[in-house]
């Protein structure tokens, strides 16, 4: 067993005796951008604690059905919900969220992709991204907060808005969709934006870099506790686990940054 997950499994043990928290069935509603690390340290946790976890995806915000606001909207229950910090604000704003249960777990950075064996262009600078984006023949981004975000802001503030609109592709995320890079690996666009975990593991795509810091929101995937959690001290369990100290290592291999274990 490697080190990393026999400190894991340490750790659990030691969770689920300070909470004696009984096993239980908890319903996670999660994120693409998070979701790597979960679908890794998921297994150990539900070993170490006899908890188990059902698991709904979809995007953090963004006009699909699958959306986490619109699923939990329209009354789908969940005991814990994963996302980003702008669709988290959505639901603490539609009273969906319990004041208080908020709990960071890492930040990400919007990356950019190309296809596996091509040029990789220069996005150092907000000049240089500009003209590969002036340049590229074809644009996808996603459908949830950090193609909502370059949509709607970032290219307006790198100029290009108007010109590249011809040749932008805005790609539905996971369960029904898919990955942005998907979409580059096979060709169909040029040039690829989403979260960077969720495009350094994508098989026939090279990792180009993280867009300039200009143009870079502050996004935060955090957990909270709907409003009707049914299993809220399994489900906190459960954050505290995904945003300890001994998950460090998953969180950084998923393209994330790790921030103040708790």
């Amino acid at each position: 067993m490697p080190r990393h997950f026999a400190c894991l499994i340490a750790f659990l043990v030691t969770v689920v005796s300070a909470s004696s928290t009984p096993a239980a069935d908890i319903k996670v509603m999660i994120s693409a951008g998070f979701f790597s690390v979960y679908k890794e340290l998921g297994p150990a946790f539900e070993k170490s604690t006899g908890h188990k976890l059902i698991t709904t995806r979809g995007p953090s915000i963004g006009d699909s059905p699958e959306a986490l606001p619109t699923r939990m909207a329209r009354g789908e229950e969940a005991d814990v919900v994963i996302m980003d910090g702008v669709g988290a604000d959505l639901l603490d704003e539609r009273g969906l969220t319990r004041p208080g249960s908020r709990m960071p777990l890492a930040e990400s950075f919007i990356g950019m992709v190309v296809r596996t064996g091509q040029p990789k262009p220069d996005i150092s600078t907000m000049d240089a991204l500009r003209k590969t984006l002036l340049a590229a023949k074809s644009i996808a981004y996603s459908d949830s907060s950090s193609g909502t975000y370059l949509a709607t802001i970032g290219f307006k503030k790198l100029g290009v808005a108007e010109e590249i609109s011809g040749k932008t592709r805005k790609v539905r995320g996971p369960p029904s969709g898919e990955a942005v890079a998907e979409v580059v690996a096979r060709g169909e666009a040029e040039v690829g934006f989403q979260q960077v975990p969720e495009l350094i593991h994508v098989p026939g795509v090279d990792f180009v870099g993280r867009v300039p810091s200009d143009i870079q929101p502050p996004t935060h995937f955090v957990g909270a506790l709907p409003k009707n959690s049914q299993q809220p001290d399994a489900a906190i369990d459960l954050l505290r686990f995904l945003s300890s100290a001994e998950a460090v290592a998953v969180i950084t291999k998923a393209g994330l940054k790790p921030l103040a274990a708790r």
